[in-house]
């Protein structure tokens, strides 16, 4: 079993959860709908960058 060799002091500790805190997601408007969703994430009414976008169905994967 892993036992430290030193006690890690409140300021180490401190410096190394620096980057942990949560931040703001990053939010952008559609183009085409003027919905508000985040940055390269598909919006609800199913448009990415502008563009439409529709899932490939299973039939034609099979040809």
């Amino acid at each position: 079993m892993a036992v430290q060799k030193s006690r890690v002091t409140r300021s180490r500790r401190g410096q190394r959860r620096s980057h942990d805190g949560l931040k703001n997601e990053a939010l952008t408007v559609c183009q085409v709908t003027g919905e508000t969703h985040r940055r390269h994430h598909v919006t609800k009414t199913g448009f990415y960058r502008g563009q439409p976008v529709k899932p490939a169905a299973k039939a034609d994967v099979a040809e």
